[in-house]
């Protein structure tokens, strides 16, 4: 099927904006693996062709690609003044928050602590390899599904070993226990403030700050969560050295923290 976004949405800016480690290059496209789904997706001259049917499109990726959310009308409430931010979003706009699932961005952002993009998305792949159950996408290539909690929980510590998380396997086994005991209520986070649901994450073993932030924000969809890590710092100290109007922005602090990491990073040639 084909499609024309309505809105901002552009696939390879989404790609490097590091809220998504399970999207392959391919071509034209990317190949999107979300839970047990794979997605087939290329840029067309004017519009995007789509490896799915309309039924598995309004099912899954309508909600996915969060195309309820008009992303235009976020960038127009910028402050003119905001020069930084205003060139941010004008060289970042088609950037998009995911609907990810919560459960995955738990265990993927604890995995990303101290590593770079290729070494997350490995650890990740090979967590769904080990862990995860084999399927075929629409080439009828195979990918392997975000692992269930209970297969996480139950795998051991060698087979998560065999995944390249280091220090973080205790963390990666103890939250999905948490998660199939009932510890962890993303239902419940979703319903409180960005910076409650931040602080009841923070509680998860091996979960700080930062951590706490990306899953809120990304997992939860709290447009409001502001993640801040090393780029973020830079950024505040050298644009906000007065402060962060935090409460003008909210709430969509979150998707501005997009374009302004997004933007930072490629200025300075980091982005993957």
């Amino acid at each position: 099927m084909f499609f024309t976004p309505a809105d901002d949405f552009d696939l390879t800016k989404i790609a490097k904006s590091g809220q998504c480690f399970r999207w392959e290059k391919i071509g034209e496209g990317y190949r999107i693996i979300y839970l047990d789904k794979s997605l087939i997706i290329y840029e067309r001259e004017n519009n995007f062709e789509l490896l799915t049917d309309e039924e598995e499109f309004n099912a899954v990726w309508k909600n996915y690609f969060d195309l309820g959310t008009n992303y235009s009308e976020i960038r127009k409430k910028i402050d003119e003044s905001d020069e930084f931010l205003k060139q941010a979003a004008s060289e970042q706009k088609g950037i998009r928050i995911l609907r990810q699932d919560p459960f995955e961005m738990l265990i993927s952002f604890i995995i990303s602590q101290n590593r770079n993009i290729p070494a997350i998305e490995k650890s990740i792949y090979l967590l769904s390899k080990y862990c995860g159950e084999e399927k075929k996408d629409a080439r009828g290539e195979i990918f392997y599904a975000f692992p269930k909690a209970e297969n996480i929980a139950t795998a051991s510590d060698d087979i998560l070993a065999e995944c390249k998380l280091g220090y973080r396997v205790p963390y990666v086994k103890r939250a999905a226990k948490s998660f199939l005991n009932g510890e962890i209520d993303f239902e419940k986070l979703k319903n409180i403030s960005a910076d409650d649901s931040i602080k009841e994450l923070q509680k998860i073993y091996g979960v700080g700050l930062k951590v706490a932030s990306c899953i809120a924000l990304f997992g939860l969809h709290n447009l409001n969560a502001f993640p801040i890590d090393v780029w973020m710092k830079r950024i505040l100290a050298e644009f906000y050295s007065g402060g962060y109007p935090y409460e003008k922005y909210s709430p969509y602090n979150g998707v501005y923290q997009q374009y302004m990491f997004a933007y930072y990073r490629k200025s300075a040639g980091k982005a993957n």
